[in-house]
């Protein structure tokens, strides 16, 4: 069992296939926790995402599927086109909402819904990207008591993710790539 978290969240969009290509494969194939991911990505094309994250991973990396049941040592990816909530029994609901930020899937709606089912269980991390979505999101995980990261401006391909994150989050850690690995080896374990 993990020690201070439930699940981990992760948002991204511009830069975010090299971000993460620095973060998963550093994850054990037992990793204790789910992770569920957003990236934006176009809704009208096929995602290969998940397909080329598991060809570096140990751990296991799919795209989410609607009621998908949440597996420790599993890296969820929401399809392109739909929001990925989580329900109150560990599930996974993709939904057609509307667009949030001119963003479907939204790292926000992820968040948010994640935030309410975990609340101070779960980690929430905002990477690369150029606009804001994820910042209501992260302050949403952080007012249930969660953990928020965000990685370091200076180091992101594109800052105005992790800038709105942090202006909205001033209390987020701020983070590189590097350091966000292990803290994500450390504070999770088995």
């Amino acid at each position: 069992m993990s020690g201070s978290f439930d699940a981990v969240v992760i948002g991204a969009s511009a830069g975010a296939v090299e971000a993460l290509s620095k973060i998963l494969p550093q994850l054990p194939m037992d990793y204790a926790l789910p992770i569920l991911i957003v990236v934006h990505m176009p809704p009208d094309k096929k995602s290969v995402l998940a397909e080329v994250m598991q060809e570096k991973c140990k751990i296991k990396v799919r795209e989410a599927e609607d009621k998908d049941r949440l597996e420790a040592g599993c890296v969820y990816f929401a399809p392109p086109d739909y929001h990925m909530l989580i329900e109150a029994e560990k599930t996974i609901s993709l939904t057609v909402e509307e667009q949030v930020m001119f963003s479907r899937p939204s790292i926000d709606v992820m968040f948010e819904s994640a935030a309410d089912i975990f609340g101070e269980k779960l980690l929430g991390i905002l990477l690369t990207g150029a606009n804001a979505d994820g910042a209501a999101g992260l302050r949403r995980v952080m007012d249930e008591g969660g953990r928020g990261i965000v990685q370091s401006p200076d180091e992101a391909f594109a800052r105005a993710m992790p800038d709105a994150g942090l202006k909205a989050c001033p209390e987020a850690v701020s983070l590189n790539l590097e350091q966000i690995v292990a803290y994500l080896l450390k504070e999770v374990r088995r």
